[in-house]
């Protein structure tokens, strides 16, 4: 297979790149240093559907220290690097990926990864699977399972399922509590402000911000958005988390009535149209939107555009839609990924949770997908715990054990 990215020489820069992360990826260092011996993927083809920058990167090399022939592509056509691109081609990964890429390209690059012919898929939003189900149904007998490492994913995979149309076991990485809890919470709260004030310049203390959505990584975004200074404010549909955004400590209302009052609005719902033309209407003058849901779609962005003077880029990865008013409202990042597609992701040592439960996904259904029904699954506890143990032992942290009493103790009727 020949691969498909930007320019070969960047490499250098890349292999740069996936040697500094390593450094702050213990686990999966240690799970390297295990698999590469005993090569459990031997034999086996992966396809990974990431965003495309060295923790990834890192990742797909230990697959294949494991005995997998990798091909990677990119989830988002933002967050490609193509230095890191060149790096895993270097190393002897099939990629199909480039940065900015147009919608036609990034449908061409999932197909020529899907022509590798895989046993196991890595999917990051269901773009993957999706093609797989419809476009290229012949590869689907093949096929022993796959994960999924996103809320959106899972929503869709759960959707298909639902419907009695996945082919496959799929595994939700995403709701795994070595995954979630930590890469949703802090790995987006994080990333997703670095992201912004990269972009911006701005001082985020003193400012209202309005947070779409309280999820896991919407607790991750308002966390690290008091912690700069931030009058946060919580916009949800379900009544439960927005009583928890309120014991939280944060002022809960609908969009119509947070439209008026913020000066950064962060989208991170999953669903469609949470910023609509009403709300426009309403904004400041100079009020910042961004968006760090798996999808372009949580702005309404046609909406923001037809209602428009202008459209114009004033600084990188930002632009400036003029309302007949005079007003101005200010995109990062074309609504996408703001953390990937102005940033560089979740930090090394958030990854280095979330890969190792995809590569642990891997080897469970590569293990036991005989075992697996079609559908959705959850990866066993045994291996949330097992990641974690390894993850401490790396940072130098002891923890207590029950003793036998204690354990009878509990498992009492």
């Amino acid at each position: 297979m020949e691969s498909m990215i930007k320019d070969i020489s960047l490499a250098p820069s890349g292999h740069d790149k996936i040697n500094w992360v390593k450094n702050f990826m213990p686990v999966m260092v240690a799970i390297d240093a295990e698999y590469s011996v005993s090569r459990p993927f031997a034999g086996k083809k992966i396809v990974i559907t990431l965003h495309l920058e060295a923790k990834t990167a890192y990742m797909a090399e230990v697959f294949m220290h494991a005995g997998a022939e990798v091909a990677v592509t990119g989830s988002n056509p933002l967050s490609t690097q193509d230095d890191v691109a060149a790096a895993l081609v270097e190393d002897g990964i099939h990629v199909f990926a480039t940065h900015g890429c147009s919608p036609e390209e990034y449908d061409l690059y999932l197909n020529k990864a899907l022509d590798l012919e895989p046993d196991f898929v890595m999917d990051d939003g269901g773009d993957l699977v999706h093609m797989l189900h419809t476009k290229r149904r012949e590869l689907l007998p093949k096929i022993l399972g796959g994960s999924e490492e996103t809320t959106t994913g899972v929503h869709r995979l759960r959707a298909l399922a639902a419907q009695g149309k996945l082919s496959f076991p799929m595994i939700a990485a995403n709701d795994a509590y070595a995954k979630y809890l930590f890469d949703n919470r802090y790995g987006t709260g994080q990333s997703t402000w670095d992201g912004i004030m990269r972009t911006t310049n701005l001082v985020i203390a003193g400012k209202t911000v309005v947070i779409a959505g309280y999820g896991w990584c919407g607790k991750g975004g308002a966390m690290r958005a008091k912690g700069l200074g931030a009058n946060v404010v919580i916009t949800e549909v379900d009544p439960i988390k927005a009583v928890e955004a309120v014991f939280d400590g944060f002022r809960v209302m609908p969009m119509d009535e947070a439209a008026k009052i913020g000066d950064i609005f962060l989208t991170l719902t999953g669903d469609k149209d949470v910023i609509v033309a009403r709300h426009f209407e309403n904004m400041k003058n100079g009020a910042v939107l961004a968006n760090s849901g798996h999808f372009d779609v949580e702005i309404n962005i046609p909406q923001l555009e037809e209602m428009s003077v202008s459209r114009r880029t004033v600084r990188h990865n930002i632009e400036e839609f003029l309302q007949p008013d005079g007003r101005k409202i200010y995109l990062l990042a074309e609504g996408r990924l703001v953390n990937l597609a102005a940033g560089d992701g979740h930090p090394a040592e958030i990854m280095d949770l979330s890969f190792a439960v995809q590569f642990f996904s891997a080897l469970h259904i590569v293990e036991h997908h005989q075992e697996l029904s079609k559908g959705v699954h959850l990866m066993p506890e045994e291996i949330n715990v097992k990641i974690a143990e390894m993850k401490l032992l790396s940072m130098g942290v002891s923890h207590d054990e029950l003793t036998a009493e204690q354990k009878a103790y509990l498992n009492m009727a």
